[in-house]
């Protein structure tokens, strides 16, 4: 059975002030879960509808309709300063994520991530919490192979650049994707749906870059693309060359 306190503390972590306060976090879906359980991470308990009831389920679902079984996991810690320092020293090809602030849309890009095998994303202090429940169904278990670092991008990109690595940015204005010179390493930042790139990010950019739009009309084309469908484009073309 289920406690009243349990239903109280799971239905508590819908707001992340009780998140970072208990360190747990919601996982919902037989997918998930089953990552969760293979991430090495701590799961403190595993509901299931077909143990407490549906109706119980119901009340503890953080989504808008309730899955099979839920678990309650305990947040990894936060990487140390001289973590991060090692991550950018390895060369990697890594994402950075500026006020993005849609749940779906970090979901997206963390699974994109994993499926690109792009394991470090570098996010602003003001992105969406990466343990927001929509946060962690739309990332499909991603979130357990990828490591979501929160941090000032601006010391970040600084530092990638310090260490001899290109900035990519996305702009409208950028030099198509197509045309441009990648690399294997550096740092791709995607910017927030309504704002783009910050300016003070924008000056550390050391390469322009954008999506061109082959549409037939420039009246009736869309103004941008989706933060998510600009990073699955963006990753599967650095991937190609």
């Amino acid at each position: 059975m289920i406690s009243k306190n349990e239903i109280k503390l799971i239905r508590s972590l819908n707001r992340k002030k009780y998140r970072d306060e208990v360190g747990f976090f919601v996982v919902e879906g037989e997918k998930s879960v089953e990552e969760a359980l293979r991430s090495g991470l701590e799961v403190i308990k595993v509901f299931l509808s077909s143990e407490i009831g549906e109706e119980a389920m119901s009340r503890i679902t953080l989504l808008s309709s309730p899955s099979p079984v839920l678990a309650l996991v305990r947040k990894p810690a936060a990487p140390e300063t001289s973590q991060i320092a090692d991550l950018i020293t390895s060369r990697p090809l890594s994402l950075a994520l500026d006020s993005l602030r849609d749940p779906g849309n970090l979901g997206t890009i963390i699974r994109l991530a994993d499926w690109f095998g792009i394991e470090n994303i570098f996010a602003s202090h003001d992105t969406v919490d990466c343990f927001n429940p929509k946060v962690v169904q739309a990332s499909m278990g991603s979130i357990f192979r990828t490591k979501i670092i929160y941090c000032n991008l601006l010391q970040i990109a600084s530092e990638f650049r310090t260490a001899g690595m290109p900035v990519f940015g996305t702009f409208l204005d950028g030099k198509s994707i197509y045309e441009e010179n990648l690399s294997t390493g550096g740092l791709i930042v995607m910017g927030s749906e309504s704002n783009g790139i910050s300016p003070a990010l924008e000056s550390i950019v050391t390469h322009r870059l954008s999506i061109p739009s082959f549409s037939p009309s420039s009246d009736s084309a869309p103004d941008s693309l989706n933060v998510a469908i600009a990073t699955a484009i963006i990753c599967s073309e650095f991937r190609r060359r």
